[in-house]
Formats: C-alpha cells, sequence, structure tokens
C-alpha cells in the first residue's frame, strides 16, 4: 500500500486555552464576544494557532474526553448574551441565574442547573423550524444529529441515567420502542436539535472571524468514545459489546512509573474488524466533520492506532489488560481520505514503539514533545529542543499536566540543576519563561503553550489531574491578564524566532 503523507505545517506559535476557561459573566466560557475579544489578541501577539480541547457535551466529571457524543456540541458554551441579542431571552432572564460566585472557577453544578432552562426559554421563542438554515442543519448533520437528540431526550425521561440501565427495548433499540419514544418525546428531541443548531451556527461564525485574523483552530478529538454516548448506543456494532450490549473489554493504559496499577480508562473499545468491513466509514464521517470544524485536527492518544491496551470489562485495575494489534495504516488512509487539505497532530505521547514512529513518517503527522519530560536525565533526552525534527509540535505541557511554574517547585535539585545549565538561566524562578523561549528558538514547526505557562501562573491554574474527580475542568482565565505588554512579548518572540 502506497501511503498518502501529508504536507509539512507552517511554522508559527499558539496558545492552548479551552472555550470553557474563557471569561464571560454567566459562569464558564462562551462563543461570545470573550472568544471574539481572543482571536483579536492572538492576532495582535503574533500568533498563527489557538488550540482548544474538545467542545463536546461533558458528562459526569465534567470532562471533555468523556462526552455523551463525538459529533455534538457542548450547549455549555452557546452564548447567552448573542441569544439575547436576537430576542430570543431577556437580559433579566439571564441575570437572574446564579452563574456561580467566582469568576475565575466554573460551577458546574450551576451551570448543569440554569443553563437548559435558560435555554428552553429560547428554543419556545424561536421560529427556528421554519428557517431554510436550521432545516440544511438538520440534513446535513442527520447522520448523527438524530440519534444523538433521542439519546438525550430519552436520558432525560430516565433520570439522566446511562443508557445501559435503560428499559431493555429501548437500550436495545427496538424498532417499536424507538418510534413510540420519538413521538413520545418529541418535543424534548426538537429541544436538543435546537441546541445544537445555535452552538454550530456561533462556533461557525467564531471561526470565520478566526480565520479572517489569521487564526486557524487546532480542534482536538479523543479516540475512544464514551461509553455512555450516543455513538456506542445508536452504533454497537461498530464496538467490542456482547448480545446484550455489554462491553467485553475497555480502554485504558497499563502500570508505569506513574502508577502500580495503571490507568482503567473504561472507554468501550472499536470492533475493528467490524470498521475494516465498511471501509471505516464511522470513522471517515467523524474525521471529516471534525475537518469542518477546525483547521487542524490533534488526534489524542494517536498510538492506539498502532496498538491499543485491551482490560477485560470488569476489572478492578488495568493490570490485568493485554496490548493488541490496532488498524495502523489501514485507518490512516481512512483519515487522509476523509479530511481533505487539513491537517493532523498525533499526539503519541507515552510508549512510543518503532511501529508508531513509521507509520508516522509515511503519514507526515508531527508528533509532539513536552519540554517537562525533558530534564529528567540527560543530553540525550529526545524531549529536549536541541533535537526535535521540523515536523514536530513543541508544548511545555498540556491540560494534564502542571502550569511550568508548578511544576519546577516539585522537581529534584539534580533536574532543576541540569535545566538552569540547559537554558542559561541562573535561578528557577526565570525557568518558566526559558522553556517557553528555548521552544520557541526550537526547529519544531509550531509550538503551543498554555496560556498560563506564557503568564507564569501556579498549580491554581492547573485545569486537570489525571485520574483525580471533582475539581478538574474548572479554572477560567481573567480578561485582565490580556494586556497589551502581554501581546507586544509574544509578538515580539514570534518574529525573533521566525514564527
Amino acid at each position: 500500500m502506497k501511503l498518502s503523507k501529508q504536507p509539512p505545517m507552517e511554522r508559527g506559535a499558539g496558545i492552548l486555552l479551552p472555550v470553557a476557561s474563557l471569561p464571560s459573566p454567566h459562569g464558564i466560557g462562551t462563543f461570545g464576544k470573550a472568544a471574539w475579544d481572543f482571536v483579536d489578541f492572538l492576532s495582535r501577539a503574533g500568533q498563527k494557532y489557538w488550540q482548544v480541547l474538545p467542545l463536546g457535551p461533558t458528562s459526569y466529571g465534567d470532562s471533555p474526553y468523556q462526552s455523551f457524543s463525538a459529533f455534538a456540541g457542548n450547549p455549555y458554551l452557546i452564548d447567552l448574551d448573542l441569544l439575547a441579542e436576537e430576542g430570543l431571552l431577556a437580559r433579566e432572564e439571564i441575570s437572574a441565574c446564579d452563574w456561580g460566585e467566582n469568576p475565575l472557577e466554573i460551577d458546574y453544578e450551576k451551570i448543569y442547573r440554569f443553563r437548559f432552562s435558560v435555554l428552553k426559554i429560547a428554543f419556545s421563542r424561536s421560529g427556528h423550524q421554519a428557517e431554510g438554515d436550521y432545516r440544511r442543519f438538520c440534513e446535513e448533520n442527520s447522520f448523527w444529529l438524530e440519534d444523538y437528540s433521542q439519546y438525550m431526550a430519552v436520558k432525560g425521561r430516565f433520570g439522566g441515567r446511562e443508557w445501559l440501565a435503560w428499559p431493555e427495548e429501548i437500550r436495545l433499540r427496538k424498532q417499536p420502542a424507538l418510534q413510540r419514544y420519538r413521538e413520545e418525546l418529541s418535543e424534548e428531541i426538537g429541544f436538543w436539535k435546537f441546541c445544537q443548531y445555535l452552538f454550530f451556527k456561533q462556533w461557525n461564525r467564531l471561526k470565520e472571524y478566526a480565520g479572517s485574523r489569521g487564526i486557524r483552530i487546532i480542534g482536538d478529538i479523543p479516540i475512544y468514545v464514551a461509553m455512555d454516548s450516543a455513538d456506542v448506543w445508536a452504533h454497537g456494532e461498530q464496538f467490542q459489546l456482547d448480545g446484550d450490549r455489554r462491553p467485553t473489554r475497555v480502554a485504558g493504559v497499563p502500570p508505569d512509573m506513574f502508577s502500580a496499577t495503571g490507568q482503567l480508562w473504561g472507554n468501550p473499545l472499536y470492533n475493528w474488524e467490524r470498521m475494516e468491513e465498511d471501509g471505516f466509514d464511522w470513522w471517515k464521517k467523524r474525521m471529516a466533520f471534525s475537518a469542518r470544524l477546525y483547521d487542524i485536527i490533534r488526534i489524542d492518544h494517536f498510538i492506539g492506532v498502532v496498538r491499543y491496551y485491551s482490560i477485560p470489562a470488569g476489572a478492578a485495575t488495568a493490570a490485568d489488560g493485554v496490548w493488541v494489534e490496532g488498524p495502523g495504516e489501514k485507518l490512516t488512509e481512512a483519515f487522509f481520505e476523509a479530511v481533505g487539505d487539513k491537517k493532523i497532530i498525533a499526539e503519541d505521547l507515552g510508549v512510543v514503539t518503532p511501529e508508531v514512529r513509521a507509520l508516522l513518517r509515511r503519514c507526515g503527522y508531527p508528533g509532539m514533545k513536552l519540554m517537562e519530560f525533558a530534564f529528567d536525565s540527560d543530553g540525550f533526552n529526545e524531549n529536549l529542543p536541541c533535537h526535535y525534527d521540523k515536523n514536530t509540535v513543541v508544548y511545555a505541557g498540556t491540560h494534564d499536566n502542571q502550569p511550568l511554574a508548578g511544576f519546577f517547585r516539585d522537581q529534584s535539585a539534580e533536574s532543576l540543576l541540569f535545566a538552569k545549565d540547559y537554558l542559561g538561566v541562573p535561578t528557577v524562578g526565570q525557568l518558566p519563561r526559558a522553556v517557553v523561549r528555548a521552544g520557541y528558538a526550537s526547529a519544531a514547526d509550531i509550538a503551543v503553550f498554555m496560556v498560563q505557562d506564557l503568564l507564569g501562573m501556579g498549580d491554581e491554574s492547573r485545569i486537570n489531574t489525571p485520574s483525580t474527580i471533582g475539581q478538574n475542568w474548572r479554572w477560567r482565565l481573567s480578561a485582565e491578564h490580556l494586556t497589551q505588554d502581554f501581546a507586544a512579548r509574544l509578538k515580539e518572540m514570534a518574529a525573533l524566532y521566525g514564527r
């Protein structure tokens, strides 16, 4: 097989900032004014890329990597002020809700309690069903929108319970039950379609504006989908499920130096043989859809394309799993067919085998380097900038890592000495800014840093701590941080290093 090969990325710099972390007066970042202002800031700061986290609707734990759908958008990100401008909401209806007391933290309980009630007011006033744009949206997205909307409506009927706990007739998607619930829940199904229409209308306008300002959006898609999702409920044959539609094997990673029992993610694994039979049609639809949403697609846990860790369903830990060969280049060829001229970044962190490296070379996908992994050994560490290829995306850390200021406070004296020597600074306090400069100066085509690291923030701004639940995905940025001086500093550095 002659593999397609992706052309190189344009050299440039970018900022990693989740949409939910943007400032807003209503508890969570949205596609409203603050997002448009952030695009303007990126342009002023000489940046070319804005990397966001997955935009899907979040479930228990609030993680964007565990979504109710691989296609749908998160209704939390719909901007309410824009709806007020359209006459769908009154300002006092928005302000009457309790969106939380701390503007620097998302209170998901309050967002969940009030967001949908406000959106239902907008739904009741909207004439969207008569709009040609709405009808076209439903037609163009029917391959996922119908299943997702019914799934959410049925989930509401059963108190939000996961679909595995639904009555058998609807859990197994028996046709009489599907038809009955469509009729009984037609109003609720219409509401969920309306939310998706609003989401993508607002997102597409924001993305178009970003493009007009020279900013490309790097999107992020998890390789796996959540068990409690419309995807698994509607397309069970594509996953490793038994005859009762319950998972037989689930995803995770094996024990390592960070965890003696590994990580048990619990996502259902794909039935790759079945997927290959129809030419990876589900994946082609997912990638083509992502290519419309984003300019560049980052595939999380790309190493799972080559080989994946398979754990028996019901296992207490990930220790009992085994490695299994993945579809490899058969799947990446399907990616090329689906995304057209859009680019892909492979998140290749973890145990990168020679097979993974070989596939990345043949596809031309850039991999990732994390500078937080660079200073714990010696000068031959491949995460050090002196070893980067051009076809690389460099980060200090991702949403799963400590911000640099907190990271360096927790390192050993030996690692700190090496980092100071390598980066040429005399004090630990100077290391965060030196890391950013080294990333910008490197050969890597793209340098992306979390806004927290560019601002020198500490652990209070951490987005996620893996294997924990309850306090993640809450951090928010203040508009006061996006100053003219900050933009000028980034623009100067981008110009200095040809970004």
